[in-house]
């Protein structure tokens, strides 16, 4: 037999086999089968690792996470803090003296009608701000631990505290 008699002769079984050419009763080919068997699925003991990488990334970012809507209303307090004072020091530049404490933080907003009444008052705060806890900030004239004190009560609305519990104020800017 010369060498285009045996291309021409059809393969045999074992040939077809390494080549991966036999196909099962469904016509997939043994090539095609084992790309099928390595995309089944994962494992269960892959699907456990990921289970358990993902629990430690969420016992490491969750509690970091869970802080800052607390850590925010702090920040917005300061913020209110430095606006209300900057509204005072205004005012004192204006009317020579800070609103007493019956008049409070309200002077800054409209113009006080007790005594003493302010020679050249102005507006100073387009509406006066509630703390991020949504109560109103404190205002002593004269303060206790300045001049003037504004401050807020903190989360649970008590002077002192700690933490998100902690008092807010001028004396901390």
């Amino acid at each position: 037999m010369n060498r285009i008699d045996s291309l021409n002769k059809p393969l045999t079984q074992g040939f077809q086999a390494e080549l991966g050419l036999i196909q099962d009763r469904a016509g997939l080919t043994r090539r095609q089968m084992g790309g099928i068997r390595r995309q089944a699925g994962l494992t269960l003991i892959e699907i456990m690792v990921v289970i358990v990488i993902i629990g430690v990334l969420a016992a490491l970012i969750v509690p970091r996470v869970m802080t800052r809507p607390d850590e925010a209303r702090a920040v917005a307090a300061k913020q209110d803090l430095a606006s209300i004072m900057q509204a005072l020091k205004l005012y004192r530049l204006d009317n020579q003296t800070y609103p007493t404490a019956e008049q409070g933080l309200a002077a800054l907003v409209t113009r006080p009608n007790a005594p003493p009444e302010p020679s050249r008052w102005k507006s100073y705060l387009d509406k006066l701000p509630v703390d991020p806890w949504g109560r109103p900030y404190q205002y002593l004239n004269p303060g206790l631990k300045g001049e003037i004190d504004v401050f807020s009560w903190g989360a649970d609305g008590k002077s002192g505290g700690s933490g998100v519990d902690a008092d807010v104020g001028n004396w901390t800017l």
